[in-house]
C-alpha cells in the first residue's frame, strides 16, 4: 500500500477497537505515514487522570503513537505536558489499518510499561489476553500477540523504545 500524503495540518481519528467494540476513538495529528509506518499524536485522551500506581495519565499530558502495518503492537511515548518524558505505553495490536481519516488498531489485551529511565519494565494484562479465548479461537493470532509482547519486553529492557521512530 501506498503512503498517503501527509501535510502539515493531517489528522486521522484514532479508533482503538476491542473484543469487536469501539473502545475509544479520538482525533490525532498525523505527523508521518510512509505505508508501514505510521505515527500521531495526541493529548491524552482518557476521561480525567487514570492512574495505574507505577504511573499516571492525565489531562495534558501528550502520546506520540508508533503504530506499524507490519507489527502486532504500537508503542506509544508519553510525555507531561510540558515536555518531561514519563515513559513509554506499549499496546500489543492486529496490525494497524488506515483507511482515509480513521487508523484502526484492535487492542488484543497485552500491554507492556517501560518507565522514562528503563528501571521499571511490566508486562500487563496477561490475566484478561488469557480470559479473552484468543488462543482457542484463533491460535495464530494468539501465538503472534505473546511474540509482539516478548519483542517488546527485549526492546525496552535493551533501551530500544526511546530510538522508537516512525
Amino acid at each position: 500500500m501506498s503512503p498517503e500524503p501527509v501535510g502539515p495540518q493531517g489528522t486521522v481519528d484514532v479508533v482503538l477497537v476491542k473484543a469487536g467494540r469501539t473502545k475509544i476513538r479520538y482525533p490525532a495529528a498525523l505527523l508521518h505515514d510512509d505505508g508501514t509506518r505510521l505515527t500521531v499524536r495526541a493529548p491524552w485522551a482518557g476521561a480525567g487522570v487514570r492512574d495505574f500506581g507505577f504511573v499516571r495519565f492525565a489531562p495534558g499530558d501528550v502520546f506520540t503513537e508508533h503504530y506499524r502495518r507490519d507489527r502486532w503492537y504500537a508503542v506509544k511515548e508519553v510525555r507531561t505536558g510540558a515536555g518531561e518524558l514519563k515513559g513509554w505505553y506499549c499496546d500489543v495490536t492486529r496490525p494497524a489499518v488506515r483507511t482515509g481519516g480513521e487508523l484502526v488498531v484492535e487492542d488484543l489485551d497485552l500491554d507492556l510499561w517501560c518507565s522514562a529511565d528503563g528501571t521499571d519494565v511490566r508486562r500487563l494484562d496477561e490475566d484478561e489476553f488469557a480470559a479473552s479465548g484468543l488462543a482457542e479461537r484463533d491460535p495464530a493470532a494468539a501465538a503472534a500477540a505473546v511474540r509482539a509482547l516478548d519483542e517488546l519486553e527485549r526492546l525496552a529492557r535493551g533501551g530500544g523504545l526511546g530510538g522508537m521512530r516512525a
